[in-house]
């Protein structure tokens, strides 16, 4: 089957924009479209599936009560938030709780107090960010690019908790929190690195994988795939049709 002859949001790249609103409590959202069985794009699908579209959802905003310990992070979150820059209702844009996991969905301007308040404030002490995530939504009109924060509180036994702050592409800033938790210093380069997303405020946003000089960033999915040798710093990796010793 040709691309022609398959659905408008199938054709080409396999990208179908969508706009994304958090909805009702519970409603899932959209995050884009898969065609075919296995989500091939590019004329790659030969599972006699080439005309099947199906959305791609991820969990919507949850109503309360959450349950856990999450609607005690929530209210003294929003306490804390109080005489700051921004409140709760300005600087959260969703809470999403699925699979027994909290994330909120922070407005990247006020990424830099949420932080603060959530290490600093007695009833929160999230004192470790174990790591941060770059996601790339091509889709996805005004957010394509995500960091992902990773918390830790060990005041408080263990809990955890994930932040999510969203980009354009067209501007893919988020404000740094290094100084907030320094260990993410790296973690923030490497995002920078694979995804592009420029960390504001960063001591030294430079590349930590790839060279220096080494053009694009090459875990977004619009990033070529494969016939290049890729040189890591301090290795390198061939291109796929190079790595058997069968070739």
């Amino acid at each position: 089957m040709s691309d022609s002859h398959l659905p408008a949001e199938a054709q080409g790249d396999n990208v179908h924009h969508v706009e994304v609103d958090p909805g009702a409590s519970g409603t899932p959202v959209e995050m884009g479209r898969r065609a075919g069985m296995f989500g091939a794009s590019r004329g790659g699908d030969t599972s006699g599936y080439g005309g099947l579209v199906s959305p791609v959802l991820f969990p919507g905003q949850a109503g309360r009560p959450y349950g856990s310990y999450f609607d005690h992070i929530a209210d003294t979150l929003e306490k804390a938030l109080i005489g700051s820059s921004a409140s709760f209702a300005e600087a959260i844009e969703a809470v999403v709780v699925d699979r027994g996991e909290m994330t909120l969905h922070v407005r990247r301007e006020h990424l830099p107090v949420v932080a603060q308040a959530l290490r600093d404030h007695p009833g929160l002490r999230f004192e470790m960010c174990m790591s941060v995530s770059g996601v790339h939504y091509p889709a996805v009109q005004g957010a394509e690019l995500h960091a992902v924060y990773h918390l830790l509180s060990l005041t408080h036994g263990a809990r955890r908790l994930r932040l999510e702050v969203a980009c354009p592409d067209g501007d893919p800033h988020i404000p740094s929190v290094a100084a907030v938790w320094p260990g993410v210093n790296w973690h923030e380069r490497e995002t920078w690195d694979f995804f592009g997303i420029v960390f504001d405020g960063h001591p030294a946003l430079t590349r930590i994988m790839m060279p220096d000089d080494w053009p694009g960033h090459p875990q977004r999915k619009d990033y070529p795939l494969g016939g290049v040798p890729v040189e890591y710093k301090g290795a390198t990796v061939p291109p796929p049709d190079q790595r058997r010793s069968y070739n």
